[in-house]
C-alpha cells in the first residue's frame, strides 16, 4: 500500500481534523465562539471532509444527527465507521479507492449515494437502502451486465449513473437498464424518454 501514497500524507478522521473543518465552514463570529466553547457534534447536520487525504473512515459516531456527509476525493479503501449515522440522507464517497460496497446496512434513510470513480466490481450489500433515489457508480470496474438486475429492488430509484464502466460497452446495455429499472428518469446524465422504452421493450425475451 505504501507505494500508492508515497507522495501523500494519509490522514485519519479525528477530533482535531473535524474541529478544523467545522471552524473553516463557520462565519468569523461563529468561529470565535466555536474556538472558545467547542462544537456539540450532535448538532452538526452536514459535514464536508473532501480533499483531506483521508485513508480510513473513523470517529464519526459522535455525529449521530448528520444528514449529509462528503468524503469525496480522498484515498479511502474501505466503507466503514458509518453505522451510527442512521439519519444520513446524502453520502458522497466518489473519487476514492473503494473496492467493495459494504458498511451501509444501517443507513436506511439514504436517498442520494455517490460511489463514482472507485474500484468497485460488483453491486452488492445495499438491500436495506430502500429509500435510494439517486445512485452514481460510474467509472468503476463493473463488467457484468446482469448486475443491473440488482437495481430492481430500489422502487424509488430515479437517477442512475453507470457511465464509464466496462458493462456499458455491451450492445444490450440500454435494454437491460430500461427493462429492469422502469422508474428511471435519468440514466447516465440523460433523460430516459418514453420512446427509448418503447424501442427496447419489444426486443425483450
Amino acid at each position: 500500500m505504501s507505494h500508492l501514497y508515497e507522495n501523500i500524507e494519509p490522514n485519519v478522521i479525528d477530533d482535531e481534523l473535524v474541529q478544523k473543518v467545522l471552524e473553516e465552514e463557520c462565519t468569523e463570529d461563529i468561529g470565535k465562539i466555536v474556538r472558545r466553547e467547542g462544537f456539540n457534534f450532535k448538532d452538526v447536520k452536514e459535514l464536508q471532509l473532501s480533499f483531506r487525504n483521508i485513508l480510513q473512515i473513523a470517529n464519526l459516531w459522535q455525529f449521530e444527527n448528520l444528514t449529509k456527509l462528503q468524503l469525496d476525493n480522498n484515498i479511502i479503501e474501505k466503507i466503514e465507521g458509518l453505522e451510527s449515522l442512521v439519519h444520513l440522507v446524502w453520502l458522497d464517497l466518489s473519487f476514492n479507492n473503494i473496492e467493495v460496497i459494504e458498511g451501509l446496512a444501517t443507513l436506511v434513510k439514504l436517498q442520494d449515494l455517490s460511489l463514482y470513480s472507485n474500484r468497485i466490481s460488483k453491486i452488492e450489500n445495499m438491500d436495506t437502502l430502500q429509500e435510494l433515489q439517486i445512485f452514481s457508480i460510474g467509472k468503476n470496474n463493473l463488467t457484468t451486465l446482469e448486475d443491473v438486475v440488482y437495481f430492481r429492488r430500489f422502487k424509488h430509484l430515479q437517477t442512475l449513473n453507470l457511465a464509464g464502466n466496462p458493462l456499458c460497452d455491451d450492445e444490450r446495455y440500454m435494454l437491460y437498464v430500461v427493462s429492469y429499472v422502469p422508474n428511471l428518469v435519468y440514466l447516465d446524465f440523460k433523460l430516459v424518454r418514453d420512446s427509448t422504452v418503447r424501442t427496447w421493450q419489444p426486443q425483450m425475451g
